[in-house]
């Protein structure tokens, strides 16, 4: 009965170590195998395998591998009309810290990408030089709150973005460049230089990616959904709109722009092409009148002589 009792407990002294090494990631719901090293949650991240610190935000280049992975898991048969929201999504190459790799590919096409994942380029064959990862300095979220009598107070609401961001985010406050409002619009303005940033700083980047999940009800966070209150009122959130401004401009052709901006295009060159004509026939008739008034004033001369 001794060897018994060893080995149970030697059981019950391993399962209490291995429960005191166990720990849930509370800012990214997306992990595997959690364990706790020196005090920090530390998860293998869905889909690339990469290890990720779950005292901060995890990049949005894991996020979205991550994101992927699980839509095509299939852990259980969707209904036959079920679809989903994969707009802007796509599977991306990450570097091992985390990062966008500057060249994307899905099968034989490819572009180039910011430092927030985003397309800067036309998409071109897997030939595709992209020279460098260049950097989103500037992020503007737009989102917008449900219909109601009043506008809500414009300091309140300011204090309360300004206080989440820097909170549920973690974004220093000082990239938190501003925050507006125009019933019934809220415009959050992130700004941060790769100078700027410091070694260990949360993103912007990673910070809008967060804030867009939680609008659409999806959130990355473990069982903590966003909830605004301004002057104890709660407020809906009905969508998010994200904007990118990078260090370098991006590289769009004609053919790659919208109907509506190229439309916009051919309207201002047409205005200008009717400006330029309407000019040269102005100057035109002014020149004749000129040249019939020279000629009247010399046969009025050659009358007085005669």
């Amino acid at each position: 009965m001794e060897p018994l009792r060893g080995a149970a407990l030697l059981l019950l002294l391993c399962a209490a170590a291995c429960a005191q090494n166990d720990c849930v990631c509370k800012n990214n719901k997306r992990v595997t195998d959690c364990v706790l090293v020196n005090g920090v949650c530390q998860c293998s991240s869905i889909g690339s395998g990469v290890t990720v610190n779950c005292d901060t935000l995890t990049s949005k280049c894991l996020l979205m591998k991550a994101e992927v992975k699980s839509t095509k898991s299939g852990r259980r048969e969707k209904p036959k009309d079920a679809f989903e929201d994969t707009d802007g999504l796509y599977d991306p190459e990450c570097e091992n810290n985390g990062v966008f790799k500057a060249k994307q590919c899905n099968g034989t096409t490819c572009w180039c990408v910011n430092t927030a994942g985003v397309r800067r380029t036309d998409k071109h064959d897997t030939d595709l030089k992209c020279n460098q990862l260049v950097r989103t300095r500037w992020i503007i979220i737009e989102t917008k709150h449900a219909e109601r009598e009043t506008p809500l107070n414009a300091e309140s609401l300011k204090k309360f973005f300004k206080e989440t961001i820097s909170t549920r985010y973690m974004l220093n406050g000082r990239y938190i460049a501003d925050v507006t409002y125009e019933n019934p619009y809220i415009i959050i303005d992130l700004k941060q230089n790769a100078s700027d940033k410091s070694a260990g700083e949360v993103d912007i980047a990673d910070v809008a990616y967060y804030f867009e999940k939680d609008v659409k009800g999806d959130s990355i966070f473990l069982n903590n959904r966003l909830n605004v209150s301004i002057d104890n009122e709660v407020v809906p959130l009905e969508k998010a709109v994200v904007y990118y401004v990078d260090e370098i401009a991006p590289e769009f052709s004609m053919k790659s722009l919208t109907p509506g901006v190229i439309a916009v295009i051919v309207i201002v060159i047409i205005a200008i092409v009717a400006g330029i004509v309407v000019l040269v026939l102005t100057r035109r008739k002014k020149g004749k009148y000129v040249k019939a008034e020279v000629k009247e004033m010399n046969e009025m001369h050659r009358g007085l002589n005669a």
